[in-house]
């Protein structure tokens, strides 16, 4: 909580990080399948928008939506709506990111399996296709 008790701007990204993870893991990749497969979720941008607040102990319902994708899954954008139990939007995130090989410490295309999990996610109305994080070689 912040000094108004409102719901602080860190919090609402807890918040959704763990809609996230809850989410993917109902699709099958819990946190442990991730680091199984030696890959970590980055997020390079987090943009937080605020419409309404959150009270101290307002229970608050948080959609996952896919906002954007590289055809070949190594970059996407996600977003996420807090809203208030009345159904009032109260925030909006939107976070752009990649997916990571925990040994190569380097940007790479996911599994099928993580991809098609993305692929099912809700799409927002503004979705759009990003371009790959993959450097092409010449």
């Amino acid at each position: 909580m912040d000094w108004n008790s409102h719901m602080a701007n860190t919090a609402y990204l807890n918040k959704v990080v763990d809609a996230r993870v809850l989410a993917l893991a109902e699709k099958g990749f819990a946190p442990e399948e991730f680091i199984r497969l030696r890959l970590g979720v980055v997020i390079m941008k987090d943009e937080l928008e605020y419409k309404r607040e959150v009270k101290w102990m307002e229970e608050v319902d948080i959609s996952f939506a896919l906002a954007g994708l590289a055809p070949d899954g190594s970059r996407f954008k996600v977003q996420n709506e807090v809203r208030r139990i009345n159904g009032e939007l109260a925030a909006r995130i939107t976070s752009t990111g990649g997916f990571m090989d925990l040994d190569a410490r380097k940007l790479v295309a996911p599994p099928a399996a993580v991809l098609a999990a993305y692929l099912s996610l809700p799409r927002t109305e503004d979705y759009a296709d990003l371009p790959s994080s993959m450097k092409v070689r010449t």
